[in-house]
């Protein structure tokens, strides 16, 4: 005799009625410069941050995060962080990553405008400067916009059938030219190179939205790309939440979520998380004859992080309780573009990533 208990599940959406737009005031394909400006409280229950990163032309990678808190402790007051990830022209990584005093936390509501302690995080969706110091390393970057800042329809995911709770994304450089001057210790180099800016805030902890999503974002020949493949948590279904943004000299030529497939290719498990990894993911965009195929290929692994090891005291205990097994992976490789008319190849350019896996549940049997 056996019993089948049905649980509902409930949805999980992407922000893009009329209604949507009309409750958060903004406006289909057109953003403003306070919505990259603060839009949380910072206290309980929220978190929000500023990221950016850029490849830059002396072979260094760079990372740099302002977030109101680590989004890992939601329920904390405001604890504001920076945090700076930079892999050195020669592979090695320098991470470092400080919180400061709640009251040196200033931040504007109509443009982004981040001050933490004697660190700035500066722009108007066009012009970005970020400046920070963290212990022995100190940044200062100019990021001056190629591509229109950009959202996917509203910005906003919706979890719950009654729309209970939401994670927001705004990418609003989705590529720039960055000019950057960085420090390890003495050691000081200025550079150039290609760069990327958004911005997310939201009012639950992640791991309990999402289960995992692959974000990639890269430029090869005339293009552009920003790539992402959201998978919700099972209380949602394990709801699918593609994102898709594709540039050609500046200009956006494709973005609708509804004409993109996503395929993972070449699994593996990573020794390090015990998550499923694939070696290539691929996103193809169809539109009438017009396909866009763009591929992303891991030659290396830059970080392979389990959050719990990131956590530090009662976090760290009460982590391992519940079983938390979230982790971070972020990858190098080859970011490969191309574009057909029915079955011929009319271009391909390929160039070199950085894309990520962040997992927050346990990996799906």
């Amino acid at each position: 005799m056996s019993h089948h208990t049905i649980t509902a599940t409930a949805t999980a959406r992407m922000g893009r009625t009329p209604e949507d737009y009309k409750v958060l005031g903004i406006y289909p394909r057109l953003v403003k410069p306070w919505e990259d400006g603060l839009r949380t409280d910072g206290g309980p229950g929220s978190f929000e941050w500023w990221y950016f990163d850029a490849h830059l032309d002396d072979g260094a990678k760079l990372v740099v995060v302002f977030s109101t808190k680590e989004f890992t402790a939601i329920d904390r007051p405001l604890a504001p962080t920076v945090r700076i990830d930079l892999t050195l022209p020669d592979g090695t990584t320098v991470e470092r990553h400080a919180e400061l005093d709640p009251k040196t936390f200033i931040a504007a509501t109509d443009s982004c405008d981040v001050h933490i302690g004697g660190n700035l995080f500066s722009g108007d969706l066009h012009t970005y400067t970020i400046r920070a110091q963290v212990e022995d390393v100190r940044i200062d970057i100019t990021l001056t916009g190629q591509v229109p800042a950009w959202r996917p329809e509203t910005g906003y995911w919706y979890f719950g059938n009654e729309d209970d709770h939401y994670f927001a994304w705004l990418p609003s450089v989705p590529q720039g030219l960055v000019e950057a001057t960085y420090s390890v210790g003495e050691r000081t180099s200025t550079t150039t190179g290609i760069g990327y800016h958004d911005h997310n805030w939201g009012d639950t902890a992640m791991p309990k939205l999402m289960h995992h999503w692959y974000w990639a974002r890269g430029a090869a020949g005339p293009y552009s790309v920003i790539a992402s493949y959201i998978t919700a948590e099972k209380g949602y279904g394990y709801e699918a939440l593609p994102v898709f943004m594709l540039a050609r000299d500046g200009e956006l030529i494709a973005d609708d979520n509804a004409n993109v497939s996503f395929e993972e290719l070449g699994r593996y498990v990573d020794q390090e998380t015990g998550k499923p990894v694939g070696n290539v993911t691929r996103y193809t965009y169809r539109d009438g004859d017009e396909r866009y195929v763009v591929t992303f290929t891991r030659f290396t692994d830059l970080t392979t992080v389990r959050m719990v090891d990131d956590l530090k005291g009662p976090q760290k205990i009460f982590a391992r309780l519940i079983g938390f097994d979230g982790a971070y992976l972020r990858f190098s490789g080859e970011l490969r573009i191309d574009h057909y008319q029915g079955e011929k190849l009319v271009d391909s350019h390929t160039d070199d990533a950085l894309w990520e896996l962040m997992y927050f549940g346990k990996a799906r049997p």
